[in-house]
C-alpha cells in the first residue's frame, strides 16, 4: 500500500494566556487513493490536524511529507503553490462566493493559477457535469440548494485536478438523503479518480463508509483501524 501523507511526532502548540497543546506528538500513515476519516469530539484536534495537514496553519514540532515533499521546511511562497497545486478543500459551509455565479466559483482554483480561456471553462463545466448540477452553472449561488452548493464546492475542489482533498464536516448541514448523495460522489471521485480523500466528521455513517479510521482525543490518537 503506498502512502501519500506521513505525519511523525507532529505537535501543535498554541501560545496565549494559557498555553495549549492541541496535538501532542502524533504519528500517522495515510494511503494513497483511498478514504481517511479522522474522527474524535469537539476539541479533540480534528480540525487543527487537517488545518496542518492543508498547510493552513504551522506545525510546532515534527514533520508532515506530503507526496514526498516535507512541507515543513517550505515558506508561504512554496506553501500557496504546494497547496493550490495538490490539494482541494471541501468545507461545512462552503466557502462560496456569493458575487459569482456556480461556474465561476469552480473557475476561481485555476484563475488563482493565472490559468484562463476556453479549455479550462470547459474542464470546469466537465466537472459540474459529472457532479451533477451542469444545468446549474449559470445560476447566482445563492439561488441553489444546500446539497448543489456542496456539489458547487466539490466542482471547485477538483478544479486544478489535485491529488487529496481534505473535507472538514462536508456533510455538517445537510440533510441525510442529501448527505448520502454527496458521500457517493465522493466515492465514485475516489474510484474513477483515484483521489484521496481525508474526511474530518462527527458522523458515524461517514466513518463506516472510509477505508481507514483515525480517532482523536485530546490531542492523541486513540484508535487508528
Amino acid at each position: 500500500m503506498n502512502l501519500i501523507i506521513k505525519i511523525t511526532n507532529l505537535t501543535k502548540v498554541y501560545d496565549g494566556a494559557v498555553e495549549t497543546r492541541a496535538l501532542k506528538g502524533i504519528n500517522i500513515s495515510i494511503p494513497e487513493s483511498k478514504i481517511t476519516a479522522i474522527i474524535g469530539q469537539s476539541g479533540s484536534g480534528k480540525s487543527t490536524l487537517l488545518n496542518l495537514i492543508g498547510t493552513l496553519d504551522k506545525i510546532s514540532t515534527g514533520s508532515i511529507i506530503i507526496d514526498n515533499k516535507d512541507i515543513s521546511i517550505m515558506d508561504e511562497v512554496q506553501l500557496a503553490e504546494f497547496r493550490n497545486t495538490t490539494m482541494g478543500f471541501v468545507f461545512q459551509s462552503h466557502y462560496l462566493l456569493p458575487e459569482f455565479g456556480v461556474l465561476e466559483n469552480v473557475l476561481i482554483p485555476a484563475w488563482i493559477n493565472n490559468n484562463y480561456g476556453n479549455a479550462v471553462q470547459k474542464r470546469a463545466e466537465k466537472l459540474l457535469e459529472y457532479t451533477g448540477i451542469l444545468e446549474q452553472k449559470n445560476k447566482s449561488v445563492t439561488a441553489i440548494s444546500g446539497g448543489q452548493k456542496q456539489r458547487t464546492a466539490i466542482a471547485r475542489a477538483l478544479m486544478n485536478n489535485p491529488k487529496i482533498v481534505l473535507a472538514d464536516e462536508p456533510t455538517g448541514n445537510l440533510d441525510s438523503e442529501t448527505s448520502n448523495k454527496i458521500l457517493e460522489l465522493f466515492e465514485k471521485i475516489n474510484r474513477e479518480q483515484k483521489t484521496t480523500f481525508i474526511i474530518i466528521t462527527h458522523d458515524d455513517r461517514v466513518a463506516a463508509r472510509a477505508q481507514k479510521v483515525i480517532e482523536l482525543h485530546d490531542g492523541n490518537i486513540v484508535e487508528k483501524k
